[in-house]
């Protein structure tokens, strides 16, 4: 077991061929023709949709509860460390977290049958502004918090001062979407317990 549980790649890829066997051994309970109908298209992609918030809600959370409040106790010299290794690995995922969950989210609304009538509150504004809600921040994250984070942690060209307030401008975004997620969360889960 160790072999698969010291490599992240190796973690990830048993854990994908134990959804395969879970998939199979249970299609019957989830009513999934395999090769995959579209019902079975639409259970993996709500997974994949959880799986993808999850990633995306987890960094964003983690951001504003542990790293971005833990920050000042850190001593400067080993705050390179942060900026230069953690903070870039962290954003990565939590960029490409957010246009998975944005893209898998609109693919399950258009599988369900509500896409259109969720993004214009037509019978469906429970959905509609929770999926609204995420797709502002998803645009946070993309042209707000990401742009001012590469300033601010030296990825781009910047003075000091437009790193200063790059990192500001970027904090308040992230904790924007973090006051977001909370009523965002709420309407996704209020709409699948009332479907």
């Amino acid at each position: 077991m160790a072999p698969i549980l010291t490599s992240l790649r190796n973690t990830v890829i048993a854990g994908l061929v134990l959804l395969l066997v879970f998939i199979v051994l249970a299609a019957d309970v989830f009513q999934v023709n395999l090769p995959l109908d579209t019902h079975g298209l639409t259970v993996v992609m709500v997974w994949a949709h959880v799986i993808s918030g999850v990633m995306w809600i987890g960094h964003l959370y983690y951001f504003n509860f542990t790293q971005i409040p833990n920050m000042p106790k850190i001593p400067d010299e080993q705050k390179p460390a942060i900026s230069k290794v953690i903070a870039p690995a962290a954003l990565w995922w939590f960029r490409w977290g957010a246009m998975a969950t944005i893209i898998t989210g609109l693919i399950v609304a258009y599988l369900y049958g509500y896409l259109i009538d969720a993004l214009t509150l037509q019978g469906q504004q429970v959905i509609g502004i929770g999926m609204w809600l995420g797709i502002i921040m998803w645009f946070n994250v993309w042209f707000v918090i990401w742009p001012n984070q590469q300033r601010a942690l030296g990825m781009v060209e910047a003075t000091p001062e437009v790193k200063a307030k790059s990192a500001r401008m970027a904090m308040l975004f992230s904790r924007t979407n973090t006051l977001l997620s909370i009523p965002m969360l709420f309407g996704m889960i209020a709409y699948r317990l009332t479907m």
